[in-house]
């Protein structure tokens, strides 16, 4: 809902939108009225000018409006009847004075008068919504969208509201059909908040492919955040065709596929830690500085409790590996269950347990710095995450 405070933020941007002919007037009507009306005092832009920061600055300091200054926006609508500005203030006037219905008539006059008239759309808007005016409120707000820099990411988080509300997301379908620029900033809000993740897939197109939307990665870490992994997977597997029933312990072990996003594929730094990417035909090339502390690779798995061995092998600089370990972390814990540095886990594999009150873990490939900084220069290849038979 927006909110009457904004009223006089409104009012004061209102001053200086006007058109004027005469050349003083012009230069100093809007910034300068009182400057202006040394020039032409009557003329109608520097009456509208003049009468619009007075109210302007009556409402930020809260104190009653003079009669004057109204008078002064009357005698400009007088003489110029197609100006928008008169009827923006006889609006906000009576909607200050409870009289939503004169408002409403008066923008809408105003809108009349100048259809790009943002604080029009604005006020419109307001009014509508507030009357449960969806379809008009909601047309408003995509006018407000159109006309705004930035109009559509800033509109987004203020539709997700309306999302919110099951009743209104027929007309949000039918907005985001008209306005298709407005539909994905408003998922990318609501996939942020675990209450409104229903609305997200409710209101998304039908026809349009998960892989690469916008709105994916934060839904995702939405549902993670909120504990509902398998939910989340289920979603990921979908958008990249992972399906559940046969997929690996281990998203692309030989580190091939580079369309899927986290947490259910890998995530790979490229920081002032160092560098982890794929190499061409398979395989994850590190390049680790040595100089700070940090993650190269992580990917979100689910398993179940029981016993597991990570099998691989390291190609390059295996001297210097000692600074890089494999870690399993329980997702939102403090510690990992266990950790094995790149030359054990190369030598001789690594088992790890997991335990029951942990239903989904990370695996993260990490480096640590040193006194003496070392780059370090491998290729892990050959990666492999089986489950052990109980009693092997």
């Amino acid at each position: 809902m927006i909110v009457r405070g904004a009223i006089a933020a409104i009012a004061a941007l209102l001053v200086g939108a006007q058109v004027v002919r005469n050349a003083a007037v012009l230069e100093f009507a809007g910034d300068k009225p009182a400057v202006a009306a040394r020039f032409w005092s009557d003329h109608p832009a520097t009456e509208l000018s003049l009468g619009m920061t007075r109210i302007a600055e009556a409402t930020r300091q809260q104190r009653p409006v003079e009669p004057a200054a109204f008078a002064m926006i009357a005698d400009a609508s007088a003489k110029e009847p197609l100006a928008p500005e008169p009827y923006l203030v006889r609006g906000v006037r009576a909607q200050l004075a409870g009289d939503d219905e004169t408002a409403q008539r008066a923008f809408e006059e105003a809108q009349w008068r100048d259809p790009r008239s943002l604080p029009a759309a604005y006020f419109l808007a307001d009014r509508y919504l507030r009357a449960g005016d969806i379809g008009r409120g909601l047309h408003q707000v995509a006018v407000l969208a159109r006309l705004s820099p930035s109009g559509a990411s800033m509109i987004g988080p203020y539709l997700a509201t309306y999302a919110g509300n099951r009743s209104n997301w027929p007309a949000l379908r039918t907005l985001f059909r008209s306005e298709p620029d407005l539909a994905e900033p408003v998922l990318t809000a609501l996939a942020t908040n675990i209450a409104t993740v229903p609305a997200v897939l409710a209101l998304a197109d039908p026809r349009r492919e998960l892989r690469g939307v916008p709105w994916l990665p934060p839904l995702l870490t939405t549902l993670t955040g909120a504990g509902q992994y398998a939910e989340a997977r289920a979603l990921w597997g979908q958008a990249t065709g992972a399906s559940q029933p046969d997929a690996p312990l281990l998203y692309d072990a030989s580190f091939r596929d580079k369309a899927s996003p986290p947490p259910f594929n890998w995530a790979l730094a490229s920081s002032e830690v160092g560098l982890a990417e794929r190499q061409p035909g398979g395989g994850l090339h590190i390049v680790f500085y040595g100089q700070e502390d940090g993650i190269l690779a992580s990917q979100l798995l689910l398993l179940r409790p029981g016993r597991y061995r990570l099998s691989m092998r390291l190609l390059g600089d295996a001297a210097r590996a000692g600074t890089l370990d494999w870690s399993i972390w329980c997702d939102k814990a403090a510690a990992p269950i266990a950790s094995v540095t790149l030359p054990q886990a190369a030598a001789h594999g690594w088992q790890f347990a997991v335990p029951a009150d942990c239903p989904a873990q990370w695996l993260k490939l990490s480096g640590a710095s040193s006194d003496i900084s070392q780059q370090t220069d491998l290729t892990i290849g050959g990666l492999k995450l089986e489950k052990e038979n109980p009693g092997a």
